[in-house]
């Protein structure tokens, strides 16, 4: 019954032959340029603010990478009127729950709250947007810099196989790329940071005219109004923000490269080139990557881990992102397998997939659980995914907070041969980049170049 009710509140049709999905929303936009989507769902007495600032790493220099990672904690550290510590103390106390996260193209923060908390959380945000500067000093900078050291210490230098996504932006972009760093940057890149940097960085991107607000939940939507006035609308406008140009970028030659690390078993990452999220291609690689991976039943799970048994597991997504998306497969290797055998193995089944459709079972299985994990977001006002994101996300990407509906409609009209001509266009063999991350000293279990006889070319 939770489900039924859910899905009747958002306006879904469970039974007919199309699904519609109905969140409303109201479009506000202050002088200052701060544009706000307001949505009432009185169904729980909880209220999420959703903040998205237009910038992440992409938006960065070269030589100065990280920066709006070290955003990401610097706005929880405390800015005018919300002495240091407080920020997380006063939601907590009020009974409410926040986050935030970085990604190549955006900056993302937010608070669930009780409904009548909603004001403490658009102050707290306001408060960080307009006055953040007036409480941070080189201190508090340097304080966050050694925890976003420590960070990418334990996220990626010290972790098991962490070294790798370094490795694949570097290869899959060329230097000077916007994604050719990861989101957190460089060791060097951070400790060169000067306080100016970081001060020049937010002045220009931290402003009302570089973000949206999506407020969801259990809201008058005027009152809403009345109070984001009340504490962003004192807030300056920033200077425009120019429009972020990045080449279209193809990848001609396949790229072995092998990192020997700190591992008990060697994995297999394999990369793509394939197009920017909402654009064709798209929605058809994450139906490619269901049919190859998605599950237990998939083709390459069924065939490297249950028939050859020369797998611990196998997964393949697409990453998708503004200026152009990822296509990764990534495998284990059990004990006395090489990634050889993998890498083999993944690309007959590739080719099969080029070579023929996958079924219509296949497509409807994948249609379906992607359409199940879009509803089940949609029970939620808040958090990562939830109704308040969704409507930061279309709007930011697609012009049109209200792209619910479009959205889901994509997978819905594929057919078998759309998925087939997907792969084909976008996984060739000779543009991708494949790196071996194997046990110190075991370079002999990397990827190695084969001629069309099946020979080392060694």
């Amino acid at each position: 019954m939770k489900f039924l009710l859910t899905y009747l509140l958002l306006g879904i049709t469970l039974f007919g032959q199309v699904t519609q999905i109905n969140v409303p929303y109201t479009r506000h936009v202050l002088k200052n340029g701060l544009t706000v989507l307001l949505h009432e769902d009185h169904t729980i007495p909880m209220v999420s603010v959703n903040m998205w600032y237009h910038v992440g790493s992409a938006y960065e220099k070269p030589g100065r990478t990280g920066f709006a990672h070290l955003f990401e904690h610097l706005m929880f550290e405390g800015s005018k009127n919300v002495p240091e510590g407080m920020f997380d103390q006063w939601l907590e106390a009020a009974g409410g729950e926040n986050n935030g996260s970085t990604s190549n193209d955006r900056t993302n923060y937010w608070e669930n709250v009780p409904s009548n908390a909603l004001e403490l959380a658009l102050f707290l945000d306001a408060d960080r947007m307009g006055f953040l500067t007036n409480a941070m000093t080189p201190e508090k900078v340097d304080g966050q810099r050694a925890v976003v050291m420590n960070e990418k210490r334990q996220s990626y230098d010290n972790q098991p196989y962490g070294s790798v996504w370094e490795v694949l932006a570097k290869n899959m972009y060329p230097v000077g790329h916007p994604y050719s760093w990861t989101t957190i940057g460089s060791m060097e890149d951070i400790e060169a940071a000067t306080y100016e940097d970081v001060v020049e960085f937010f002045n220009t991107y931290y402003v009302p005219n570089n973000a949206s607000l999506a407020i969801a939940g259990d809201i008058d939507v005027n009152k809403t109004i009345a109070m984001v006035e009340k504490w962003f609308g004192e807030i300056p406008a920033g200077k425009p923000v120019p429009p972020l140009n990045v080449p279209i970028v193809e990848l001609t030659e396949e790229k072995l490269i092998t990192i020997e690390d700190k591992v008990q078993l060697p994995r297999l990452y394999i990369g793509w080139i394939s197009p920017a999220q909402y654009l064709p291609g798209d929605a058809e690689l994450d139906i490619v990557s269901n049919v190859l991976a998605g599950g237990k039943n998939s083709r390459l799970y069924k065939k490297l881990v249950y028939d050859l048994q020369i797998a611990q597991d196998v997964e393949a997504f697409q990453e998708s992102n503004k200026f152009g998306s990822n296509f990764l497969i990534i495998a284990a290797a059990k004990e006395g397998h090489s990634l050889s055998e993998l890498n083999n193995a993944i690309q007959q089944e590739i080719d099969k997939l080029i070579a023929e459709p996958p079924t219509q079972r296949e497509l409807d299985r994948a249609v379906n659980q992607y359409e199940a994990r879009f509803l089940d977001n949609l029970e939620m006002v808040g958090g990562f995914g939830g109704k308040a994101d969704l409507l930061n996300q279309f709007y930011y990407l697609t012009g049109n907070p209200d792209y619910f509906n479009e959205s889901i409609a994509r997978y819905r009209a594929f057919s078998v041969a759309d998925i087939q001509t997907a792969a084909a266009t976008y996984l060739k063999g000779k543009g991708r980049v494949v790196v071996s991350v194997v046990p110190i000293g075991q370079k002999e279990l990397s990827v190695e170049k084969f001629n069309k006889e099946g020979k080392n070319e060694k």
